[in-house]
């Protein structure tokens, strides 16, 4: 019989792609997969892929924890997801929200996966130690490391921070993150700069990229929301913002080849990256230990506060159709690396090795 794997999702960001896009590419490998979604309810254009690979949805209507103001309710969120693990028979858990794990209640094997935390994007944002009214956050994403069975990173230099930031002992298991190529084909290439992602997140450096907008000769497109949940907000003077964009929309946009930047200072692995490279864009990113792990020699690098740079960067591509092409290529050839089904791989091999007869069910990931 196959095993029950329930994984956990949001549908506010780049968990939903990787969790979805694991399930659909886990099928095929002997596993039965659902998805647990927390917070708000996926749209139609989310739920279609799932639900059309047969994979079951169960919304919970449990709190997402960066929307909490405590973390009573986040408890509370584990030992509900415990109680339907129980109910409904699952043989792991891979939970995707660490602080899930906090009250060590699951009774069967539970993976962690750390895509990000308040706590090392905190330092990241600001250089300081979290507020007090943050430092519980900390203490459930630890206690949660601390009950897993295994915590795996979505790269190797996001997994040295994590093991840094919680005093690990063991090293977390970098498991690079996939999607799927969102565009099929190749449009001629358009003469203006894309990027996308959270754009009110400070590290993402809106206002730098704004910056360089005024500079260039030529559009530069901004994909995502400009407003945080909790009242964030980059203004958007020189940028040219597109909004939240659908997955058929993006696709549109990055199958016409646009120069794609990221200036982020802080990215544990940056899925836009992978879907603008898959597209066969070429690549201007800062230069990130994350980025130079997934992309070095596939583009081109700039530090992330040279605002300088990056106008120089991105002119030496646009005044250089040759290397244009050999940049997108090689981030193409590149992006085939990272794939749903290289992911679903090696998170299969560790669910086997949690699931033998036998293996530890839980053991202490924190000193």
């Amino acid at each position: 019989m196959a095993a029950r794997i329930l994984i956990t999702a949001d549908a506010v960001g780049g968990v939903w792609q990787y969790a979805t896009d694991l399930a659909c590419a886990l099928s095929p490998l002997g596993f039965a997969p659902t998805v647990a979604v927390l917070g708000p309810e996926p749209n139609a254009a989310q739920r279609a892929p799932v639900e059309a690979a047969g994979i079951p949805l169960i919304e919970t209507g449990l709190p997402l924890d960066w929307l909490c103001d405590g973390p009573v309710p986040v408890r509370e969120a584990g030992e509900a997801l415990a109680k339907l693990v129980r109910e409904q028979g699952f043989d792991l858990v891979h939970c995707n929200m660490p602080t899930l794990a906090a009250s060590g209640a699951f009774g069967v094997p539970v993976v962690a996966v750390a895509h990000g935390c308040l706590a090392t994007w905190w330092d990241a944002a600001n250089g300081t130690k979290l507020p007090p009214d943050y430092r519980w956050q900390r203490t459930l994403t630890e206690q949660g490391f601390r009950a897993a069975s295994r915590v795996v990173a979505p790269t190797a230099a996001f997994a040295a921070v994590i093991q840094r930031t919680y005093g690990l002992t063991d090293l977390p298991l970098a498991v690079h993150n996939g999607r799927r190529p969102l565009c099929v084909g190749k449009g001629e290439p358009v003469d203006c700069v894309f990027t996308a992602g959270r754009l009110w997140d400070q590290v993402k450096q809106t206002r730098l990229l704004d910056r360089v907008a005024a500079r260039l000769p030529v559009p530069f497109h901004a994909a995502g929301a400009l407003v945080g949940p909790h009242g964030e907000q980059v203004p958007a003077d020189h940028l040219e913002p597109l909004g939240l964009l659908s997955e058929a929309e993006l696709a549109e946009w990055l199958v016409q080849r646009p120069i794609f930047v990221s200036a982020a200072r802080f990215e544990p692995f940056g899925l836009a990256v992978l879907e603008a490279a898959a597209a066969g864009c070429p690549l201007v990113l800062a230069d990130l230990p994350t980025f130079r792990e997934l992309w070095d020699g596939a583009a081109v690098f700039v530090a992330p506060q040279d605002e300088d740079g990056f106008v120089a960067a991105i002119e030496a591509v646009r005044a250089d159709p040759a290397r244009r092409t050999a940049l997108g290529e090689a981030a193409q050839a590149r992006a085939a690396r990272y794939t749903p089904a290289a992911v679903a791989r090696d998170m299969a091999a560790l669910y086997r090795d949690l699931l033998e007869p036998g293996a530890t069910l839980t053991r202490s990931a924190a000193a």
